[in-house]
């Protein structure tokens, strides 16, 4: 049992002998927590952006990343980058505006509207990051078959053989396969942290809306 669960019983207790606590401090109990978990959210999000960027500096000079240099293809590959860190910006802008109002909230209904407001904004960025993934899953894959000359190469001599078919389902249930691997372990990842967050967020609103009552 937590702090606040003692004290919400605490609050309620008819025995004198108990200090009673007031509606504004369960509440601003609620406040602290609240902006805590808010917090936290922005600080993980800043976090794993950080973790990606250091990943992608430091793969950029691999054998993989200069094959795709090798591509033209700086006209997809460039604005689907800069959309992604702006879009990525946006996020991070919101989880520190949640957490600003949160922390200044007066009351008890707009503490509730925030704390929707919060949980809205990770699940779309939790969306969003996985929509991004996929997005940029299938542009590479798409390069493959258009500019790489040994993809192309095995393309013709399948289609020779009349194999064309066989080969572009193996390369395209491959590709599925190891997506929904790296999907199921981000949303692992996603579940672990910013859902136990969110968990919390939400047993936080549940207490306000009984406080409301």
């Amino acid at each position: 049992m937590d702090e606040l669960e003692l004290l919400k019983k605490d609050w309620k207790k008819q025995d004198n002998s108990y200090p009673k606590l007031s509606y504004d401090e369960i509440y601003k109990m609620i406040l602290k927590k609240s902006s805590s978990i808010v917090k936290w959210i922005f600080i993980i999000s800043l976090l794993e952006f950080v973790f990606w960027f250091v990943i992608s500096f430091a793969l950029k000079d691999t054998d993989a990343m200069e094959h795709y240099k090798k591509f033209d293809a700086d006209a997809v590959l460039i604005p689907l980058a800069i959309i992604g860190y702006v879009i990525l910006a946006y996020f991070f802008y919101l989880f520190y505006r949640n957490y600003r109002r949160i922390s200044a909230t007066d009351s008890a209904k707009t503490l509730m509207e925030n704390i929707l407001k919060t949980r809205r904004s990770v699940k779309y960025y939790v969306g969003f990051n996985l929509f991004y993934l996929v997005l940029s899953t299938v542009l590479f894959l798409w390069l493959e078959f258009d500019q790489d000359t040994i993809m192309i190469n095995k393309v013709n001599e399948a289609a020779a053989n009349g194999e064309a078919f066989k080969l572009y389902a193996v390369i395209i249930l491959t590709t599925i396969v190891l997506l929904a691997i790296v999907i199921a372990l981000l949303l692992g990842f996603y579940w672990l942290v910013y859902g136990i967050l969110l968990k919390r967020l939400n047993h936080n609103y549940k207490e306000l809306k009984k406080l409301e009552v």
